[in-house]
């Protein structure tokens, strides 16, 4: 049987490591695929990297149209990243009756709607297992492996460069901004690290992993994002010493009112698997009503890692490419009239417990102040610790643990604390999760 022809787009991190397995396990795979798999065309702007992965022997360009636009072509790898012209040369792809493995879930999240529609009328498969969490298959976990359970709530550290930061700040001591400049230096982190810190690239991935564990469509718009950058060094050793790690976490749960998707620093118990997840490394937990809680765990990003997830998928294809397209594992896990139409919930509406830490000023009356007014809102607290910032210093620390409430009812009730006269500047307030 003849192989299946591959058209790289992009020779970056992801694609370098991508030509580089399918080059030296190419006899493994061929076993697995039950035919051979061959790079034949790439299109990058950087003609010399393909000498120094010793795959210049392959045809380059520096149109990745001749590549989406060949009819030898079998299946079109997207390793571009962003929305345009990455949307534009998958669809054209899809026009041109090619199958699409791509690891951006930046265009996932916005336009994958659209085109899993076309690839529907096309008959033709759209694989993105490389776009969350990197070489861990949570994709296909979700999709396949625990295609017998509803799922009831997913977890998940899914961007690398914030956990490196939280870690570091743990461990070490230091302070947001040293690390930060830190993960820039060690590439973990952008010169423009936006999208990592302040959770888009979480929020992206999560609204990925929610579509196919409760079968919505996609809806990024509607995924609460909160960074990390507000973090301090106090609040990471408050929450050590309460019991707690601080993570930048990614939810998605099924509640009787709709779905909760957000992305934001969170309270885990330091007794959790999913909260000692160090460093760079990625996980997902995912509780489902059979199987319990199972914890997928594994590098998020790197050439190797996130090329290993890439040529899963082109396997996938390769086995699929003589079945019946109807009858293929759908993109989302649900066939598509079968997406439900359930909301996902506003902010306002969610139910999780707080953390939440108060400048105050030093003297008596000030807790019973605050806890009148959380009273005042059902807020009852968990536990509770008091800092004195410095001997014979008028200001302190507050630091409370509150039961699970309403989310709007604590924002209602911390606009009130705020605007004490005993109360210096802004709460900092962190949700938090037990994950049980």
């Amino acid at each position: 049987m003849d192989p299946v022809k591959v058209g790289l787009l992009g020779l970056g991190t992801v694609g370098g490591g991508t030509a580089t397995i399918l080059k030296r396990n190419a006899t493994e795979i061929a076993r697995r695929a039950g035919r051979g798999i061959e790079v034949d065309f790439i299109a990058t702007l950087e003609p010399e990297r393909a000498a120094e992965l010793g795959v210049a022997d392959i045809r380059l360009t520096q149109d990745a149209y001749e590549v989406v636009n060949d009819p030898a072509i079998d299946i079109v790898v997207e390793l571009i990243g962003g929305y345009s012209p990455a949307k534009e040369l998958v669809m054209t792809a899809l026009e041109n009756g090619k199958h699409v493995v791509t690891a951006n879930k930046a265009l996932i999240a916005m336009h994958g709607d659209e085109i899993f529609a076309k690839a529907q009328e096309k008959g033709l498969v759209v694989a993105f297992e490389p776009a969350v969490a990197g070489g861990i298959p949570i994709i296909k976990a979700l999709r396949e492996g625990l295609a017998a359970n509803q799922v009831e709530w997913l977890a998940g550290i899914i961007n690398g460069t914030g956990n490196f930061i939280l870690t570091e700040m743990r461990d070490k001591g230091r302070d947001f901004d040293d690390v930060l400049a830190e993960a820039q230096a060690l590439g973990y982190a952008e010169a423009d690290p936006t999208f990592d810190v302040e959770g888009i690239d979480a929020a992206h991935k999560l609204s990925i992993l929610s579509s196919i564990a409760f079968g919505i469509p996609l809806q990024f718009d509607k995924t609460y994002t909160e960074g990390i950058s507000k973090i301090t060094q106090e609040d990471v050793a408050y929450a050590e010493e309460l019991g707690y790690r601080i993570k930048h976490l990614g939810v998605a749960r099924r509640t009787e009112s709709g779905i909760e998707q957000r992305v934001h620093p969170t309270l885990i118990p330091e007794s959790r698997l999913i909260a000692n997840v160090n460093g760079v490394m990625n996980a997902v937990l995912v509780q489902g009503d059979a199987v319990g809680a199972t914890l997928y765990y594994g590098a998020g990003a790197g050439d190797e890692a996130t090329g290993s997830a890439v040529i899963a998928d082109i396997v996938d294809i390769t086995r699929a490419l003589t079945s019946d397209p109807q009858n293929r594992v759908p993109h989302l896990a649900f066939q598509p009239s079968e997406l439900q139409n359930t909301p996902v919930l506003e902010m306002d509406q969610v139910q999780t417990a707080f953390y939440v830490r108060l400048a105050v000023k030093h003297q008596a009356g000030v807790l019973a102040e605050v806890t009148s007014i959380l009273g005042a809102k059902n807020i009852s607290i968990e536990a509770f610790l008091q800092k004195v910032i410095n001997e014979g210093s008028d200001e302190a620390d507050i630091i409370l643990l509150t039961n699970v409430v309403n989310e709007g009812d604590m924002n209602d009730a911390l606009a009130q604390i705020e605007a004490l006269d005993v109360i210096n500047g802004n709460a900092t307030r962190i949700r938090v999760e037990a994950l049980s």
